[in-house]
């Protein structure tokens, strides 16, 4: 199969309905010829079912990334689906949660801004190190962003977790640089997604897109932030790491 990842093996995280990036991800990824293999947490059955309206239907590994056991045995279970030795060529990570009280940034309690930066941070460092083993040539990492510049109205807590996200990112490329693993963000704007339905106020930020945006944007549509991350994963942008590609119709940019 011919494409800009013929060959490629990858791996998405974050993948739950067939309207998240993740998703769009997935099937760019396949249909520009990569192998991939999901990861899903909690809802593992719906997991499944999504897997099968892929082009091609991917393997469902199981992996909560606050849980030790799932990270060490991550190598060895992708391996499992690839073939021993194969190994991995990229790395999707589409993982964010916040508590409810994470939404609330005057009152939210330790606890849960503490969950909220492990699972949407330091899990890009914890889910590269797990599969690290599987990347001897090198590879790309993509992570998915929310523009941590600017304080979203209702964003709170999950804003500085995505901060703390962007700020990983770029010690993971200069660590990982001698390993020729390349770590770069999509940062998207809004998507009306599951993840979405968890944010209070969600109707109220996603409105700047529709008077901000100079190239517009479908607040439905994924599948240009899933081509930006299939774009970093192939080997059209080699010495690009530490970076964050906007793909949001160019809202980054504009003034106040």
């Amino acid at each position: 199969m011919s494409g800009i990842l013929a060959g490629k093996r990858i791996l998405v995280t974050g993948v739950l309905t067939d309207g998240s990036i993740a998703f769009h991800a997935a099937k760019v990824a396949q249909e520009e010829g990569a192998e991939v293999v999901l990861t899903g947490f909690g809802r593992m059955s719906l997991v499944q079912r999504i897997a099968k309206r892929l082009p091609k239907e991917a393997p469902v590994i199981e992996l909560d990334v606050t849980n030790q056991e799932h990270l060490d045995s991550l190598a060895e279970r992708v391996d499992e689906h690839l073939g021993e030795g194969a190994g991995l060529d990229g790395i999707v990570h589409s993982i964010a949660f916040g508590p409810q009280g994470a939404f609330n940034f005057l009152e939210a309690s330790w606890e849960d801004v503490g969950t909220a930066v492990h699972v949407s941070a330091y899990s890009l460092k914890s889910l590269t190190t797990a599969c690290l083993p599987l990347m001897p040539r090198g590879g790309s990492v993509v992570g998915l962003t929310f523009d941590a510049q600017i304080a979203w109205p209702k964003y709170d807590w999950m804003g500085v977790a995505k901060a703390a996200l962007e700020s990983t990112n770029r010690y993971l490329a200069r660590d990982l640089g001698a390993r020729n693993v390349r770590c770069n963000l999509v940062s998207a704007g809004p998507i009306k997604s599951m993840a979405a339905k968890s944010i209070p106020g969600f109707e109220e930020l996603a409105d700047v897109w529709n008077h901000r945006a100079p190239i517009g944007w479908d607040l439905t549509d994924p599948d240009p932030a899933g081509r930006g991350v299939v774009g970093l994963l192939s080997d059209f942008f080699p010495k690009t790491t530490g970076e964050i590609v906007h793909v949001d119709g160019g809202v980054h940019m504009m003034g106040a």
